[in-house]
């Protein structure tokens, strides 16, 4: 499916998916380089809440530019199948080869500020992620790999870990807490 039409589709969660979903939609009708890092102002990237097939542990990565415990997850780069992204970055910051999606259906919206910070000796200037999460499962017995170029460790915790191991309040309490609730509530 198209992922305008799947955004089109998604039923928010809450007051902060709706508001930006609206504002990934307008962006996207006005930027067809949307899908691409070199629009400064923002891009699409995606993003993968990884559980193991017990629902009760949550894959992390220690991100290097924001000094935290994380969610996998990176940018489209003209790709437009976000889904597709969202895996080929799991396994690619964990090393896990059984990530398998849940579903193709988007887990949850979310538009991310991005501080100024320095990539390969050059500095990339604040921008936003319009960001596309999808819900994925692999076995937590895997053996985990960090991607040395963009974390330092991987690691599952508990679904209360996770938000207690992260270090950005913003994340905690508007994301990572909202992902937890949806994995409850929809019981995948």
């Amino acid at each position: 499916m198209d992922i305008r039409v799947a955004i089109r589709n998604y039923r928010p969660y809450n007051e902060q998916e709706a508001a930006d979903k609206d504002m990934i939609l307008a962006f996207l009708d006005k930027n067809p380089d949307a899908f691409y890092r070199t629009n400064r102002t923002a891009h699409m990237t995606a993003s993968a809440w990884v559980v193991n097939p017990a629902r009760d542990k949550v894959l992390m990565v220690y991100h290097k530019i924001y000094d935290s415990w994380s969610w996998t997850g990176g940018h489209a780069d003209g790709e437009e199948d976000l889904a597709a992204v969202a895996l080929r970055e799991v396994r690619e910051e964990t090393g896990v080869a059984s990530a398998r999606l849940l579903s193709e259906d988007i887990f949850s919206l979310e538009s991310l500020t991005v501080d100024g910070h320095e990539k390969h000796g050059a500095y990339v200037p604040s921008h936003l992620h319009l960001n596309v999460t999808y819900l994925l499962e692999a076995d937590d017995r895997d053996p985990l790999t960090a991607c040395e170029e963009e974390n330092s460790g991987v690691r599952w915790f508990t679904l209360d870990g996770a938000l207690e191991a992260s270090s950005e309040p913003w994340f905690v309490s508007r994301i990572y807490r909202k992902l937890n609730e949806k994995l409850k509530r929809n019981k995948v």
